[in-house]
């Protein structure tokens, strides 16, 4: 376990890939040694210590936390409704991909233990992890997004915390900022989450629905992550057909009248809904 915390320390040193030519050799090294660290975790061979729990969370604080320059995303700014915009991809990914792939098999490993793990895979570092969502690179969010399901679903204790997390980032998207690269790939998360909630639901739960996911359907960039925005409503109404009726005066709420593709996504979603009700319900809902 020596030989594995010292070559984890090794690949803290991290290196510029806007010039292919810099560095060629220690990079190449730096490669073969993750790809060993991940042949390592991926066998199961030993329990994780504790100081290679946390040489593992330094190695990839140190390689993945960044913060994503001022103009990153104001590349594709001045239009916010195309979402066929050719993706950024980062200069950086041959390093960075085998260390999203390490982190994921130590998450998933049975030779981690969850109650020493917690301590490092703490609320500071999962609000990192949530920050890279916004990387502009589609790669990086659905590694990101395979992980951060594992670490849910690994650390129960985070639980509430990354479901307030992620709510965060949802309302700052639809009251604030109107620009965030990973609002699909966390409402795919949040599908599978709410496809786990036991009933009858909680009322935190019923509070995100009317007010984060019903006001997600305001932005003007709505076509990007409708289907999974539709697909976590549908999920709610599923759980409890009551409340079809706040969904649908929330969708009557924010109707696009001077916008008709997104007016044909909101009456697609009225006609998913009413599917799953019962004339009752509905008429409650009127």
């Amino acid at each position: 376990m020596n030989l594995f915390v010292s070559k984890v320390s090794l690949c803290c040193a991290t290196f510029d890939f806007s010039d292919a030519t810099k560095n060629s050799i220690e990079k190449d090294v730096k490669r073969q040694t993750l790809l060993e660290l991940l042949d390592f975790v991926a066998s199961g061979s030993i329990r994780f210590s504790e100081p290679a729990i946390l040489a593992m969370c330094r190695m990839c604080s140190t390689n993945l936390f960044r913060v994503f320059p001022p103009n990153y995303r104001s590349i594709t700014s001045n239009n916010g409704e195309n979402d066929d915009d050719d993706p950024i991809f980062c200069s950086a990914w041959p390093h960075l991909q085998i260390v999203y792939d390490l982190l994921l098999k130590f998450i998933t490993s049975s030779c981690l233990d969850a109650k020493v793990a917690k301590k490092y895979i703490d609320h500071a570092f999962i609000l990192r992890l949530l920050d890279l969502f916004d990387s502009e690179d589609p790669r990086e969010r659905e590694c990101l997004k395979t992980i951060l399901h594992r670490v849910y679903g690994k650390f129960m204790v985070h639980r509430p915390l990354i479901r307030k997390d992620i709510s965060n980032i949802f309302y700052r998207f639809v009251f604030e900022e109107e620009r965030h690269n990973g609002i699909t790939e966390l409402l795919d998360i949040f599908g599978s989450i709410i496809s786990g909630f036991a009933l009858p639901l909680k009322e935190e739960h019923k509070i995100f629905l009317q007010r984060v996911l019903i006001p997600l359907h305001k932005p003007k960039t709505l076509g990007v992550y409708f289907q999974q925005l539709s697909y976590c409503v549908t999920q709610f109404i599923d759980k409890d057909p009551k409340l079809s009726s706040t969904v649908i005066k929330g969708l009557l709420k924010y109707w696009p009248i001077t916008n008709s593709q997104k007016e044909v996504m909101f009456l697609d979603e009225l006609k998913d809904i009413l599917e799953e009700i019962d004339m009752v319900e509905f008429q409650k809902g009127g």
